[in-house]
C-alpha cells in the first residue's frame, strides 16, 4: 500500500482559489516570496499586512483561517539557522558571549535581522504551503512547464513526487524485516553496540539503493516501450481566462504597492 498520505497535502474542495489557473498561483507565490524578501528589517506593518493576505487566502480557499499556519511550524527549527545574524551585525551591543576562541557581540541590528529573517521565513512557507493545497500536483508540474522551466528539472521533481511513496513504502519493509529478525528473549533488551548498529543501518541503506536502482532502470524501460519522449501528459488544458489575467495583474499591483509603501 502506497502511504501518500505522508506527502500529498492536496486539500480537496470547490473554492475560488483552486479553480485558479495553476500558473497564476505558481508566478503570485513566487512574487509574494520576493516582495517579503525585499521587505526592509523590522517593518512589522508590512509583515502583518502579508500575514492578513495569507489569512485571507486560507479563508478563500475554504482551508480554515489558521490552516497555514498550524502547519508552517515544522520550518522554525530551519529558520533558526540565522540565528548567526545576531553577532555579525554592527549596533548598540545587549549582550556578550564567550563560546571557545570566539567573543561574539549581540547587538540590535542583528537581532531585529534575525527576527525579521524568521518572519520572511515563515510566510514564505505557509504561502508555499497555500500552494501546494490548492493545487494538485500534476496540475503544479505543467504549470512549470507552461512557465518554461528546464524540461529536465521538472522531470526529476516530477518523478521524485510520483516515487517518493515507493520508497518510504520500501523503507517500510526494511525496517519491518530487521524487526522480525530481531527477537530477543523476556527481560533482555535487543541490538548490540553502536558500531554494530551503525552497520546493520548502512547495510540497509545499501540495499534500498540497489533495490531503488534496479527498480528506476525497470520503470524508465517500460516507459520508453509506452512511448515516452520525456513530456509529462495532462488531460487538463490549462486554459488562461479572462479571471486569471485580471487576478494575476491586480495582485502583482497590490504586491508592488506594497513595496512602495514599505519603502517610502
Amino acid at each position: 500500500m502506497i502511504h501518500n498520505n505522508l506527502f500529498d497535502r492536496y486539500y480537496a474542495t470547490e473554492s475560488p482559489l483552486h479553480r485558479l489557473s495553476p500558473s497564476v498561483k505558481v508566478l503570485l507565490t513566487v512574487f509574494f516570496i520576493l516582495s517579503n524578501a525585499l521587505l526592509p528589517d523590522g517593518h512589522w506593518i508590512g509583515f502583518g499586512i502579508s500575514w492578513a493576505v495569507i489569512f485571507l487566502l486560507n479563508w478563500v480557499g475554504q482551508l480554515g483561517w489558521g490552516y497555514t499556519f498550524k502547519r508552517s511550524f515544522i520550518a522554525l527549527p530551519f529558520a533558526l539557522a540565522a540565528v548567526t545574524a545576531i553577532f555579525a551585525l554592527p549596533g548598540k551591543t545587549l549582550a556578550e558571549f564567550d563560546v571557545l576562541f570566539w567573543h561574539l557581540l549581540a547587538t540590535d541590528a542583528g537581532l531585529l535581522r534575525f527576527f525579521s529573517i524568521v518572519v520572511r521565513s515563515w510566510l514564505s512557507v505557509q504561502v508555499a504551503i497555500l500552494l501546494v493545497a490548492t493545487t494538485q500536483f500534476p496540475d503544479l508540474i505543467h504549470a512549470l512547464e507552461h512557465l518554461r522551466l528546464p524540461r529536465m528539472l521538472i522531470t526529476v521533481i516530477a518523478f521524485l513526487y510520483r516515487y517518493i511513496f515507493v520508497l518510504s513504502d520500501e523503507v517500510l519493509r526494511l525496517l519491518r524485516a530487521r524487526q522480525a529478525r530481531s527477537a530477543v528473549l523476556p527481560g533482555q533488551s535487543g541490538g548490540g553496540t553502536v558500531f554494530w548498529r551503525a552497520k546493520i543501518a548502512g547495510n540497509m541503506v545499501g540495499q534500498l539503493f540497489l533495490r531503488s536502482y534496479e527498480r528506476s532502470d525497470r520503470i524508465y524501460n517500460a516507459m520508453l516501450a509506452r512511448g515516452y519522449q520525456g513530456h509529462l501528459r495532462t488531460l487538463n488544458r490549462h486554459a488562461m481566462h479572462t479571471r486569471d489575467w485580471v487576478i494575476l495583474i491586480l495582485s502583482s499591483a497590490a504586491l508592488l504597492f506594497l513595496q512602495i509603501f514599505t519603502h517610502f
